[in-house]
């Protein structure tokens, strides 16, 4: 079995649009449409048998609309062969934050994903520590954009010692940390992160990391706290498969990357 944990899809009518969009922002290209569709033929391809998709809220406004869209894929692949479980979006402007974190729980979602670059917030803010106070209370896995962001490069807005800071105040269990606890900063994460009870994914890097660097990473934080993740589109999915196959891990670590960390966070 094969889950991939961070995944972004888009509905069909902005899909092509949105993608173009954040594709020239942030200077990459995709290597998926951006649909449900797209992604699923991706994890055919790859043999992955559940996909997580992330909404991102750029704006407050957006959380009725995304998160209608979220809980219809909910619904249309629970029972797919390959299923999507989307997480709901929150933003830290957002209004009423423990009533709309309470809905997102009571409506079923399993996670809330944030992103500190395009909401334009420190990740040690005082709103994304309420926010992570309900993810505790709640018991909601919250995933987080971690380290920097092509389309922002000039501010991490989630840096290791920010993102420290965060588990400090809140401690909690299912905090991830995406991009190996900070896409393209490998070696504060060794510093600050590696050891902490969070979770680090794969999203994206997996092209860009040395297996030497993986291996340092794997054993610093433990095979437990590491979780299979492509960032498709942004990535490709059987590519990323083969990349963790390639690092010559044994098999009960594999499966942990690829699998049992996930099922056991996800409760499934």
């Amino acid at each position: 079995m094969i889950i991939d944990f961070h995944t972004h899809i888009f509905p069909e009518k902005i899909a092509t649009k949105t993608i173009a969009l954040l594709s020239e922002k942030g200077g990459i290209p995709p290597f998926s449409d951006g649909t449900a569709n797209g992604l699923v033929d991706k994890m055919e391809r790859a043999d992955v048998d559940v996909s997580v998709t992330l909404p991102v809220l750029t704006s407050p406004a957006q959380f009725e609309s995304v998160n209608r869209y979220a809980a219809e894929i909910n619904q249309i692949f629970a029972d797919r062969k390959r299923r999507l479980i989307s997480f709901a979006g929150i933003h830290p402007d957002c209004d009423a934050l423990d009533k709309k974190m309470e809905w997102i729980k009571t409506s079923g979602f399993l996670g809330v994903k944030l992103h500190p670059d395009y909401q334009g917030t420190m990740i040690d803010d005082e709103k994304y520590v309420r926010i992570m106070e309900c993810a505790k209370e709640y018991d909601l896995i919250a995933v987080t954009h971690a380290g920097v962001d092509g389309a922002y490069p000039d501010t991490v807005h989630c840096p290791p010692e920010r993102a420290l800071r965060l588990i400090r105040r809140v401690p909690h269990s299912k905090l991830v940390l995406a991009h190996l606890g900070a896409n393209e900063m490998p070696e504060e994460v060794l510093d600050t992160l590696c050891g902490e009870n969070v979770y680090f994914d794969t999203a994206y890097v997996l092209r860009f990391t040395p297996v030497e660097t993986f291996r340092r990473i794997l054993e610093r934080h433990g095979e437990d706290r590491i979780l299979f993740a492509t960032d498709s589109p942004w990535s490709d999915v059987a590519g990323d498969v083969d990349i963790i196959r390639s690092f010559g891990l044994d098999q009960t670590t594999e499966k942990k990357i690829f699998c049992e960390n996930a099922k056991a966070l996800l409760g499934i």
